[in-house]
């Protein structure tokens, strides 16, 4: 699952409906299952594969509706982007009886195979079978994201594939760290690791401030201080939502120059980064970079669980006070 903050947008008919999920989500979903709520405080957004098999479908209900019960939401729009009619009436019926048991209700819900759009829950039996042709890529609800800056991918492998290494800056990157003393077999003390920690959080604000990229060395010198949980809370402290876009900027530049063993931290501070920012889609990309390199990633085991359960970014705040708690760690 997905989630996004939404955009202010107006829906007046089903292409409306098709131009909003790409805008909401960032990319354009195939095979998937798309939920926009209403009625709820924080509404949020899904997208979840459609699954092929019969067996599959109470994890799709429960991906759904799960978030959606546990956030109040009242009304949902259930779109269904795919050219399998089988599968996605399937799903259909199942989302449509478990919305009922749910007291949800289900405003629109119709599929689209990328040519034709078909009625799930209203219009004629023609329209039904035969469904009504459609072509969004004009639609002012896509023109007005790309005036804001927005880039709207055609998948969500080409979103994935954004994230991707760049090799001469990976190696650029690698040769900064070969340079750079590995940490010894003495434990750091209080004091280096508070001055390290001050000299995270003081990069990243410059940067971030100067809207630019911090060179191979400095990036060599923060991966070595990310390592330590205690350093990626003063990485993790700058994040906030009036920055987040800023910050998505920063740490993709900075994971796609990462070597891949060292690119949990930095895969996790962009996936928390783009969840301040409403973009659920990136923040699960991120996610899924950081679990490949470090499997047992807690910082991004906690942000996969606020995404699973829709948490809205508002109810999490940095903690200033990152130096706290820090103590000497063995590495």
């Amino acid at each position: 699952m997905t989630w996004t903050e939404p955009h202010t947008m107006t829906a007046r008919c089903p292409e409306d409906l098709l131009a909003m999920v790409p805008v909401t989500l960032g990319f354009t979903p195939t095979d998937s299952v798309a939920m926009l709520t209403f009625g709820a405080v924080h509404p949020f957004h899904a997208r979840v594969d459609l699954p092929s098999r019969r067996s599959d479908l109470p994890g799709l209900v429960g991906a759904l509706l799960d978030p959606a019960r546990r956030n109040g939401v009242r009304r949902v729009v259930l779109v269904f982007f795919t050219d399998d009619e089988v599968a996605a009436r399937r799903a259909w019926h199942a989302l449509r009886d478990a919305c009922g048991g749910a007291g949800i209700e289900v405003l629109e819900a119709l599929r689209a195979d990328g040519r034709r759009w078909f009625p799930l829950l209203h219009g004629d039996r023609r329209a039904r079978d035969l469904g009504l042709p459609y072509d969004v890529s004009n639609h002012p609800f896509l023109a007005e994201a790309v005036l804001r800056g927005q880039v709207l991918r055609t998948s969500r492998d080409e979103l994935a594939r954004s994230l991707a290494p760049l090799p001469d800056r990976v190696a650029a990157v690698r040769s900064a760290l070969e340079r750079r003393p590995a940490r010894g077999s003495r434990p750091p003390s209080t004091a280096e690791l508070l001055g390290e920690g001050e000299w995270v959080e003081a990069l990243l604000r410059r940067h971030l401030a100067r809207r630019t990229s911090p060179g191979d060395d400095d990036v060599a010198r923060l991966l070595r201080a990310l390592h330590d949980l205690g350093l990626r809370d003063a990485a993790l402290c700058v994040v906030a939502r009036a920055s987040a876009t800023d910050c998505v900027e920063l740490w993709a530049d900075v994971l796609r120059r990462t070597p891949a063993e060292l690119a949990a931290p930095p895969a996790s501070l962009l996936g928390w980064s783009a969840w301040q920012a409403g973009h659920g889609a990136l923040a699960w990309c991120a996610v899924e970079v950081a679990l490949g390199a470090d499997p047992d990633d807690v910082l991004c085991d906690q942000l996969a669980t606020l995404l699973d359960q829709a948490v809205p970014p508002g109810e999490w705040e940095p903690d200033p006070d990152w130096a706290a708690g820090l103590t000497p760690r063995a590495g």
